[in-house]
């Protein structure tokens, strides 16, 4: 099969990518949320230590390199940062975070995916990245860190959700 060759196909991958985060993050989410706090904050050696810590984190970088896309500036903050200390208010910080990313990526501006981006990282290190490397990356990103989590329930000794791109655009394929 060719790769996609026009703007709007490209534009429809993201959104196709966009749409998957989405779904991706609330079938996850289910799953953490069946856990009791103590094991979602349990610190198991993940990098952001715990379930709790690793989701703050995915929901953090979804932010700033949101606020990039859009054209703001986000400011630096430790990436380790607990935006949201109640499950609850985080899981709702989630939807409204995948439905901006959604709406974004459904209606890519022409030409978008051909810029590049200036902005200055956490480390504070000035930067300029074309966005056909930085737009793969944000949803990388989002894949690394889920797939964390998956292993964190794993390591619970839980059932974690199949996150297979492919079952969960078509969870019953016919």
């Amino acid at each position: 099969m060719d790769a996609p060759s026009t703007t709007a196909s490209r534009s429809s991958v993201w959104g196709q990518y966009a749409r998957y985060n989405r779904l991706a993050n609330e079938t996850l989410y289910e799953a953490c949320a069946a856990l009791p706090d103590e094991e979602r904050r349990r610190d198991l050696g993940a990098f952001f230590r715990s379930i709790h810590g690793t989701l703050n984190h995915l929901l953090l970088g979804d932010r700033i390199w949101m606020t990039r896309f859009e054209g703001g500036d986000h400011p630096s903050t430790g990436l380790g940062a607990i935006l949201h200390d109640d499950f609850s208010a985080l899981r709702a910080a989630r939807v409204v975070m995948d439905a901006r990313i959604e709406a974004f990526f459904s209606a890519l501006p022409s030409g978008f995916a051909a810029g590049t981006i200036s902005y200055v990282n956490n480390s504070g290190f000035a930067s300029e990245d074309p966005l056909e490397i930085l737009l793969p990356h944000f949803f990388n990103h989002q894949t690394h860190h889920r797939a964390q989590v998956h292993t964190l329930l794993s390591q619970l000794g839980r059932d974690p959700p199949v996150l297979d791109l492919h079952r969960v655009l078509r969870p019953n394929p016919g």
